[in-house]
């Protein structure tokens, strides 16, 4: 069984068509059998992606609300969310400061290297960082995580 964690870039994509839909539907899919992890963070910032693409006319509002409602309802039943903690903001603070990353992007890095270093030291496979942010995947690459670009599987 694979392990993924998905920032809202690549997430984003199981609810809204883009290039790397059809791939993260697969691997986001229940009958693929793979562990799905979020940052809790992931719901704010999925939130207001689809809010404003809705409210700048490139979602009509029903859509919104059923793509909201959805990925509300997986989040509840289908992913590992994983909290926040100090630790994990004092890390990522390290970062964005080491790597130059956005605030968010940092928190996500953060929570991935700190998965990525549990399921390791426990015999369990790697995580596999799923964004399609350019800088976000470079600084993964450089900190030592397999990254997948969603991007790169239309």
């Amino acid at each position: 069984m694979a392990a993924y964690l998905f920032d809202a870039s690549g997430i984003v994509k199981r609810y809204i068509h883009e290039p790397g839909t059809g791939w993260v539907r697969n691997l986001a899919d229940p009958l693929a059998s793979h562990e799905i992890f979020l940052a809790r963070i992931t719901m704010v910032e999925v939130t207001s992606a689809v809010t404003r693409r809705e409210r700048g006319g490139t979602l009509p509002g029903q859509s919104a609300t059923v793509i909201l409602t959805q990925f509300r309802q997986d989040v509840a039943h289908q992913y590992n969310i994983l909290e926040i903690t100090p630790v994990l903001l004092h890390v990522a603070t390290l970062l964005a400061e080491t790597q130059g990353l956005r605030a968010y992007d940092a928190v996500q890095l953060a929570v991935a290297l700190e998965l990525h270093n549990q399921r390791v030291s426990a015999g369990q496979s790697a995580v596999t960082l799923v964004s399609a942010d350019q800088e976000l995947n470079a600084a993964a690459t450089a900190e030592g995580l397999i990254v997948e670009d969603p991007n790169q599987h239309p």
